[in-house]
């Protein structure tokens, strides 16, 4: 049990909540921290990332009038802030803290967060021995039993959507295959079938294949994986962000290994995704990290290999053979502890 709250409802028959509404609008009345005043809030489609609408933060709310069809995932942001996720559907709507209440899905989705919430408090509240197995286990057996069914019951609402993207990042891609086979209309998300290309991309870059190029330009520069790797020497190539603290706690391991290794012939290249250059070029310099770096490469290779999370660290022979990727701490020192001792011999 990881006590992670899952966006999912409850196994009561949602008929009335799924049926076509006579009146198809909204109201959302955020509740808004003072420091975003007179900022702009949008209301983003989850799946999608399209903006449904935006509003100028007044006496703390953010208030959202509009039309929609059939309930949707969305998220309230501000100043590039996530503030949490709500469901858009017909009727009154009211988002305090993370927590979004007033319509029948809403409504669910709350009750399924004390639901789960109390599983996670009886699960740590059991013993941690050996006399406390067989009630975790009852208890892992119950939860599963419940999420199981509250996706069945869901799977053409945005809550049983949200239920499988929860799931998805743990499948393999045989796994995700099966499941979307079994269940086609989710297919009719963007995210999914995004996942089920990750997925993909993932077993295409997986150890044992050659390293797949990509080229970032910056203005007049053009950088491309191919100037660093497979290039004669063994590179450690490391996919972060400045905002990641794992991604930055995990430097201290690539530094202790460029130390180690680096007279040796290994190189390390960083390349920055989902970040803003002005940030990475600071955490660069507050950090101390020493390595070349591909600036402002967004969502280009983490969509070519198939990362969903990071830091995504691989590391690729002088051939350009991909050896290991996602490992860190002493598995990642292991492995590229295995790969000097065979470049070393050669």
């Amino acid at each position: 049990m990881n006590g992670k709250i899952l966006i999912i409802a409850t196994g009561i028959a949602l008929a009335a909540c799924s049926a076509t509404a006579a009146n198809d609008s909204y109201r959302v009345t955020a509740s808004v921290p003072e420091d975003f005043e007179g900022q702009t809030a949008f209301l983003v489609n989850f799946d999608t990332g399209e903006k449904m609408d935006s509003v100028t933060v007044s006496d703390e709310k953010a208030i959202f009038n509009g039309s929609i069809s059939s309930p949707a995932l969305a998220r309230l942001i501000i100043d590039g802030n996530r503030l949490g996720n709500l469901i858009v559907e017909p009727g009154e709507i009211t988002v305090s803290g993370r927590s979004a209440t007033g319509t029948p899905l809403n409504l669910l989705n709350a009750e399924i967060g004390k639901r789960v919430q109390a599983f996670g408090e009886q699960y740590q509240a059991t013993p941690q021995d050996s006399t406390g197995d067989t009630a975790r286990d009852r208890i892992m057996k119950a939860y599963e039993a419940y999420t199981d069914s509250v996706f069945n019951a869901n799977i053409d609402n945005p809550i049983g959507y949200s239920f499988y993207l929860d799931k998805a990042y743990s499948m393999t891609l045989p796994e995700m295959e099966a499941f979307l086979k079994a269940h086609p209309s989710l297919k009719k998300y963007v995210r999914v079938n995004k996942l089920l290309d990750a997925a993909k991309n993932k077993a295409a870059t997986s150890p044992g294949n050659k390293f797949v190029d990509f080229t970032i330009k910056n203005d007049s520069t053009s950088q491309s994986l191919s100037d660093y790797a497979g290039k004669g020497k063994p590179v450690l190539v490391d996919f972060w962000a400045s905002w990641c603290g794992p991604c930055i706690r995990e430097t201290k391991v690539i530094k202790e290994l460029l130390r180690e290794y680096g007279p040796q012939g290994l190189e390390v290249l960083g390349v920055a995704v989902w970040d803003e250059p002005q940030n990475t070029l600071r955490a660069i310099e507050q950090h101390h990290l020493p390595w070349p770096q591909i600036l402002n490469a967004q969502t280009i290779p983490t969509d070519l290999y198939g990362i969903s999370g990071i830091p995504c660290i691989i590391l690729i022979s002088p051939d350009g053979t991909i050896i290991s990727r996602d490992k860190q701490d002493d598995e990642l020192r292991a492995d590229v502890k295995a790969m000097m001792e065979d470049f070393v011999k050669r």
